[in-house]
């Protein structure tokens, strides 16, 4: 009898074990503190309401603690000189709910205006949750913007 409640103890107690999630599997969805992956992005309008950006951003892990590797691809579409789409590499860096990103130009996709300078487009966020963030373009001109995490949804 006494060997049966043992036996019977000690099959409760894997099932337990079984059951109960690894504490490395902690960062997953829902988790505000991970941020890698794909971003959708889209910034208020700016120079007097005649241009606005949206695009893409993929962070990946980086060798240091606290940093991301990342690419990203800016579309400016402005009423006075038409549409730009622009690849960037870029550098993030994080300080607890802070990301700072500086970005630097790999190539211009489609040019607005011939001659028309185009600076790199940096980025100061907030994390709000697991799949939003809010900050600032901060490049040629500031302006508020919106970063969501890209849905992978069948197209």
């Amino acid at each position: 009898m006494v060997r049966g409640i043992y036996g019977l103890a000690a099959m409760a107690i894997a099932g337990l074990l079984v059951c109960t999630p690894a504490h490395a599997d902690s960062k997953r969805e829902g988790d505000s503190s991970d941020v890698l992956g794909t971003w959708s992005f889209q910034t208020k309008p700016y120079r007097n309401g005649e241009c606005m950006m949206s695009g893409t951003m993929y962070l990946s892990p980086h060798p240091d603690e606290g940093q991301y590797s990342c690419e990203l691809t800016a579309v400016e579409v402005c009423s006075m000189w038409g549409r730009s789409v622009v690849r960037q590499s870029c550098k993030a860096r994080r300080f607890g709910d802070q990301i700072s990103i500086r970005s630097q130009i790999e190539e211009m996709l489609e040019a607005k205006v011939e001659g028309l300078i185009y600076v790199p487009d940096n980025f100061t966020l907030t994390i709000q949750s697991a799949d939003r963030m809010f900050g600032a373009l901060v490049s040629a001109v500031t302006a508020p913007a919106e970063f969501r995490r890209a849905n992978d949804g069948i197209s």
